[in-house]
């Protein structure tokens, strides 16, 4: 692939954000192709070793806010005509109670991911809780001459105490996972945003 060739490619799909925005992101990679032919690398090397057109997309996209994608995206590229704005008012009853609903269902999916994270959490924190408090209660006991009390609550505070550890690396791997899906899901959302071309 050539600079030329990999610069049409990359503002094909980078048309969901601004003009300006494309410009500059082209212009970016452009010049450091340039720098690397300088150095005595061909261009097809010096693109070959940045990666494909989509892993470029996906690394801009991280750095492109969604809110400006949006925006973008919703801003009319010409005027409206009438009978176009007509449709859209009689129809906004039916497309914009659609479309509250998918968000509300998506914030419902959503925040009862988070829920479950919370509550390995909370989890986590009744096991500790349990482990100082058996700890306390045993050496309670101990100073009162209840040995046979001590030891029980001494053995349950070693039992909360061991899940607890387990517990704990549970509770952080899942809430990676959900960090991890959360980034998928925004860069999901933003891809769909761009490398379409509107229709005039």
């Amino acid at each position: 692939m050539t600079k030329r060739e990999f610069c049409a490619e990359l503002r094909e799909k980078l048309s969901g954000l601004t003009q300006t925005q494309i410009d500059e992101w082209v212009s970016f990679y452009g010049e450091i192709i340039d720098d690397r032919v300088e150095e005595g690398v061909s261009e097809e090397e010096a693109i070959s070793a940045m990666g494909t057109v989509d892993e470029i997309v996906m690394l801009i996209l991280r750095e492109v806010p969604l809110s400006k994608l949006v925006k973008e995206k919703i801003k009319p590229k010409r005027r409206l005509r009438a009978w176009e704005i007509v449709l859209l008012a009689l129809g906004s009853p039916i497309w914009l109670s659609l479309l509250i609903a998918a968000f509300a269902v998506a914030v419902a999916l959503y925040a009862s991911v988070c829920s479950i994270i919370v509550s390995l959490w909370a989890v986590f924190g009744s096991l500790v809780g349990c482990a100082v408090g058996g700890v306390a209660a045993g050496v309670f006991c101990f100073c009162f001459g209840f040995i046979p009390s001590g030891l029980v609550f001494i053995a349950g505070a070693l039992v909360c105490a061991g899940l607890s550890i387990f517990m704990f690396f549970g509770c952080r791997e899942a809430t990676k996972g959900i960090l991890w899906l959360t980034k998928k899901t925004v860069l999901g959302i933003k891809k769909c945003f761009v490398g379409r071309k509107e229709r005039a």
